[in-house]
């Protein structure tokens, strides 16, 4: 009930359900702009491994997961099994798991329909602008806005790409790749608020190179868990608060 109670008090401060979720949708849209190009190139590139306009458009109404799609799509279009597609793409959304488990104080109180909606809404992006800590409460409402406007903004772009990739000549020597980094910057950069932040950041970096090097399919989550292993390492030796802002 305390935890209901908060939620109804902190909904009462942000207004109505409907302003909540325009705040998250605000909260978002830049990263949902970047993500544009992103989609328009999923979309193009699932009709270029051989899927159907439903079936490319699907994809990201039902998977949702623009680095996994991608790299699915290269997979189907080399004629590489089923098996092997299912553990790559697990390997590579593997680190929402990480993001489930930082959330979870968060989303755990809510009742289960809020639960599985934020869960399958769940992206590097949502969790950028909804990820509080636990210093406040989660309002569903704002967390759904920003999730399901960039759900839109994605599968948007995506029909464009479906639309209008085939018309384009050499949409893939564009560079709208880029917009995957770029997305990725925006997001980690204003987070960088602490050394062993930085250290996390570095290390990652470094790891994820070197695993892309030796080609090891597993090297996004490799480079994770190492950068977060150096971080928290770093903050025990150099006594840094993780209460320091």
């Amino acid at each position: 009930m305390c935890d209901n109670e908060r939620l109804d008090n902190e909904r009462l401060e942000n207004g109505s359900p409907i302003r909540a979720a325009l705040k998250g949708a605000l909260a978002i849209s830049p990263l949902t702009l970047a993500v544009v190009p992103w989609g328009i190139l999923a979309g193009s590139f699932a009709i270029d491994a051989g899927l159907t306009p439903l079936q490319s458009q699907a994809m990201s109404a039902l998977v949702f997961a623009g680095a996994a799609q991608l790299v699915a799509l290269g997979m189907i279009k080399a004629g590489i099994g089923l098996a092997s597609i299912l553990i790559t793409t697990l390997l590579i959304t593997s680190r929402h798991l990480l993001y489930g488990m930082a959330m979870r104080p968060q989303i755990s109180p809510l009742p289960l329909k809020w639960r599985l909606t934020l869960g399958f809404l769940l992206t590097d992006e949502l969790f950028a602008i909804a990820n509080l800590g636990k210093q406040r409460s989660l309002d569903p409402w704002f967390a759904f806005g920003g999730g399901f406007s960039f759900y839109l903004g994605w599968n948007l772009a995506t029909a464009m790409g479906i639309t209008l990739g085939h018309k384009i000549e050499n949409l893939d020597a564009l560079g709208l790749d880029f917009a995957i980094a770029a997305t990725f910057i925006a997001i980690v950069v204003p987070a960088v608020k602490r050394p062993s932040i930085l250290v996390c950041v570095l290390v990652a970096m470094v790891a994820s190179v070197v695993c892309a090097l030796m080609e090891l399919q597993a090297g996004l989550l490799i480079a994770s868990l190492t950068g977060m292993a150096c971080g928290q390492l770093y903050a025990k030796l150099s006594g840094e608060s993780w209460r320091q802002a």
